[in-house]
């Protein structure tokens, strides 16, 4: 039986501490990983990443000096697309997380995150290719992973529902807040959480995060 494969890993964070004991961390949960380098912020990540030090998962913080996450997603991306990237950071504004979900992160955990939610967070990253179990249902996860047809999924969503809830979703799936969504549709912030807990509802999801996941895997808002 062949033998498991290395996990190799790679830390942009400004902080030395919190990088040391989050290696400990990734020590305690993960026997067959590698931290490949640390980086002190995405301009650092820079001069150490190559081909042949390419990590496989890169855990990322969002506040950094010189380049932060959002300029060193982007530049992931564009240079080093195969990398999956898990946020590890402080900052859990929803429209910070929607953001990086829709610049294409894998997954986002706090920075006080358990030992057992880091290693699911690193297994799930690594073999299925994302992890947000945090701010989704099991059941959603379920629905976006199985084999339903998406132009259904797609269509029974946009039954569901009216004109406004529509104009929310795209609205919700910006980097607005929820106040300035509700001056965008000259409603009362009062009716913008009427949209938002009707969609929740509707789609079984329980924050805006999951719903943003949902309208952009289902194809209801193209981005």
């Amino acid at each position: 039986m062949p033998g498991k494969q290395t996990m190799r890993l790679a830390l942009v964070d400004d902080h030395t501490l919190f990088r040391r004991g989050l290696i400990n961390l990734i020590e305690l949960v993960c026997s067959d990983c590698e931290i490949l380098f640390e980086a002190d912020n995405g301009f650092d990540l820079q001069q150490k990443i190559t081909k042949e030090k390419e990590p496989d998962i890169l855990l990322l913080d969002v506040n950094m000096p010189k380049m932060d996450g959002f300029a060193t997603v982007q530049w992931l991306t564009e240079n080093f697309p195969l990398v999956k990237i898990l946020v590890v950071s402080m900052v859990e504004k929803e429209e910070s997380i929607v953001r990086m979900l829709k610049l294409g992160v894998k997954g986002y955990l706090s920075k006080d995150v358990e030992p057992q939610v880091l290693g699911e967070a690193l297994n799930a990253i690594m073999n299925k290719g994302f992890y947000y179990t945090d701010f989704i249902t099991g059941k959603l996860v379920h629905a976006l992973n199985s084999n339903n047809n998406p132009d259904k999924v797609k269509t029974d969503a946009l039954r569901l529902m009216n004109d406004r809830e529509k104009d929310f979703l795209r609205l919700a799936c910006s980097e607005l807040t929820y106040n300035e969504i509700a001056g965008k549709m000259f409603v009362s912030p009062k009716t913008v959480d009427g949209y938002r807990n009707a969609l929740f509802e509707k789609f079984n999801v329980k924050s805006r995060v999951g719903l943003v996941l949902f309208a952009i895997k289902s194809e209801l808002v193209v981005l």
